[in-house]
């Protein structure tokens, strides 16, 4: 196999031919609008706007569980944005968050409503809104704020560096996919490491740390995400793997990667959700086509 001639940067880099990849048609150097559509509001306060990706999933994982702790407050309607069309680019959803990334949220319980964009934010928005899924013990909430970070920081390099090049780009390409690999193996056991002595991310409490970390590296270490399990020998990591099978089997997060999920089987979809039926709805749909 020949190798391609060496890339030679131009002195001053213009967009003149997209990027290819599954992802081409949506990316661009520009950011703001490029149509006018407004966003839907349902009758509840909280209103979300998103995706079931790993950092949709958060939202509405610890949506759900603040419900299931009985904080009926914490009821939302959760609208699907579907960003492999460019919805992310509406004005509507741009002046929610002008970075045109999913999630975004609207909290309609303030005047004026108060807006939250970037996962990690609207955890912790969430958590102190609500008192709940942060440490009760004082020294502990600088831990848990740590790995949160430590979250928001590390996932680029797993989803727009591994996962990017070893499952998205149009070609294989031997230097990205290892560097990316080397990092996303790092960041495994940096976890692993960190799981072996501790229950949960920050002692036996549950957290807004677990929860942001669950749906990128807890679905990857359970081979959930770019088809990459083997790949990465995540059946070695024990302890990363103990942690996220207990929390996959928390009856709130079964229900959080159901909402604005618009693939994979039917039964695990919920494309919009106005209310905890809309659960039973979707069970008793699916009894009835079997």
């Amino acid at each position: 196999m020949s190798e391609e001639a060496e890339y030679t940067p131009p002195e001053v880099w213009t967009w003149d031919k997209e990027s290819g990849g599954k992802f081409a048609n949506i990316n661009r150097p520009i950011s703001g609008p490029t149509h006018e559509a407004e966003l839907p509001v349902g009758e509840h306060p909280l209103q979300l706007y998103s995706l079931a990706t790993p950092n949709g999933v958060k939202v509405t994982i610890l949506l759900e569980e603040l419900l299931e702790k009985g904080i009926d407050e914490a009821e939302y309607d959760a609208y699907p944005i579907n960003i492999l069309e460019g919805e992310q680019f509406s004005t509507g959803f741009v002046e929610v968050n002008p970075n045109s990334k999913i999630p975004a949220m609207v909290d309609h319980s303030t005047s004026p409503p108060t807006r939250i964009f970037e996962s990690g934010a609207i955890l912790l928005y969430l958590a102190e809104r609500f008192d709940a899924f942060l440490p009760s013990d004082k020294s502990l909430r600088p831990e848990c704020l740590s790995w949160l970070f430590w979250q928001m920081g590390s996932a680029p390099y797993l989803g727009g560096g591994f996962g990017h090049f070893y499952a998205y780009a149009p070609t294989k390409m031997e230097y990205p996919i290892n560097r990316f690999t080397m990092e996303a193996k790092r960041q495994l056991d940096v976890l692993d490491k960190h799981l072996a002595d501790h229950r949960l991310m920050c002692g036996d409490e549950y957290t807004i740390a677990d929860i942001a970390i669950w749906p990128w590296y807890g679905k990857l270490s359970l081979g959930e995400l770019y088809d990459a399990g083997e790949f990465l020998d995540v059946e070695s990591y024990e302890h990363l793997r103990r942690w996220a099978q207990e929390f996959a089997e928390r009856p709130a997060v079964q229900r959080g990667t159901m909402v604005n999920r618009t693939w994979g089987p039917e039964e695990r979809q919920l494309h919009e959700r106005h209310d905890a039926s809309d659960f039973e709805f979707r069970r008793q749909d699916k009894i009835g086509q079997e």
